[in-house]
């Protein structure tokens, strides 16, 4: 049987949430049934490219400086996919979205989409542009409910929207005692300290600015607490200055971009996020899978994934900065923390494997 050739499109293979998931996904895909294709279009942001490569995956860049040298990257789109006998097409993003609905009639074959975000969220224009086009595409995939009814309700699509939820390799990410310890010993964290911390780009969505004044509450009444924020993006300076004005500097680590996110999942007992808006933030589900306590915000995708008081404990955006008792709470209870810690790793297991994402995926290509 001949193998089907999907391209994905993505804008970047940054370190975002959608650009790890071509990665992990590609790991689990049949690789007898499918050939995976990519095309991204920021060189500079490139980080994930030799990761699918050596999983197998086919790479081209598209050099394009900004949004509309992405749509004038049509012809060049084209001729890929003629040439590489392309039977899917597959893009995430809005930007890369459009790009494949605008080629769709000069290629005859199946595009898809994946929404990683609600509508709502969206520049105005982008807004439009989503509205104006998604019916230009063969089918809408959801990365949680939250958003596929965002999309019913903003767009009114004609075309097939389901969701698909976001899923973890749970084999990788996963909790690992001895080598906590030796991750303290070597950032210079004490042993019985309780080590808060997140991954994430740095963007204005996710409220690190609200992150740290959550942290310097706790660490206030417990000086025992170190935080450790994994990332880069454009506000970092601005969270840098933010930790030092609170005089944390000492307490609270800014390591920078990392690709080995699994060492840093290992040396956190809670995983705190203070996003004003998700989709299904795939750092909350590697963080489960690793056997972290989850103490977040209600931001989208996320009351989909956490119950409340049973696989973690959520507050209303607006009521953020209550985290900061949950988690003085948690640390004062070893059993309590102990208990979030392994629901919310069994929570993962459960419902949100790789491996129930690649078959409900690989369902729609063999579908199409």
């Amino acid at each position: 049987m001949e193998k089907k050739r999907v391209l994905h499109i993505i804008k970047s293979l940054g370190r975002g949430g959608a650009e790890t998931l071509l990665v992990e996904t590609l790991k689990k895909h049949d690789s007898n049934k499918f050939e995976f294709h990519f095309i991204y279009f920021l060189p500079w942001k490139n980080q994930l490219v030799e990761a699918l490569i050596i999983n197998g995956g086919f790479v081209y860049n598209i050099p394009a400086k900004n949004n509309l040298k992405i749509l004038l990257s049509a012809p060049k789109l084209i001729d890929y996919c003629k040439k590489n006998k392309i039977d899917i097409i597959h893009c995430h993003l809005p930007w890369a979205g459009f790009l494949g609905r605008l080629v769709k009639n000069f290629l005859k074959i199946p595009i898809f989409y994946t929404e990683h975000n609600k509508q709502e969220r969206y520049h105005f224009l982008t807004k439009f542009l989503n509205k104006f086009s998604f019916n230009q595409q063969s089918l809408a995939i959801a990365v949680s409910k939250d958003v596929e009814n965002s999309i019913q309700e903003n767009i009114h699509p004609n075309v097939p929207v389901i969701t698909v939820l976001n899923g973890v390799n749970t084999d990788f990410f996963k909790e690992d005692q001895q080598t906590k310890s030796q991750i303290k010993l070597e950032l210079g964290i004490p042993e019985n300290s309780y080590v808060i911390g997140a991954i994430c780009v740095f963007r204005v969505q996710k409220r690190l600015d609200k992150w740290l004044e959550i942290f310097a509450e706790v660490y206030k009444i417990n000086s025992n607490v170190r935080g450790i924020l994994v990332g880069a993006g454009p506000t970092f300076e601005e969270v840098e200055r933010k930790r030092d004005e609170l005089g944390l500097k000492d307490v609270v680590l800014l390591p920078g971009l990392k690709t080995n996110s699994s060492y840093w999942y290992k040396a956190f007992d809670i995983f705190l996020m203070s996003s004003e808006f998700e989709g299904l933030p795939l750092a909350l589900l590697e963080a489960m899978s690793s056997s972290c306590a989850i103490v977040t915000t209600n931001a989208g995708g996320v009351k989909e994934v956490i119950r409340q008081e049973k696989d973690g404990i959520i507050r209303d955006v607006s009521e953020c900065q209550l985290l900061s008792n949950d988690i003085i709470t948690l640390i004062n209870n070893s059993e309590l923390l102990l208990n979030f810690q392994t629901a919310a790793r069994k929570r993962v297991v459960d419902n949100f494997s790789i491996m129930e994402m690649v078959q409900q995926l690989e369902n729609i290509y063999q579908s199409s």
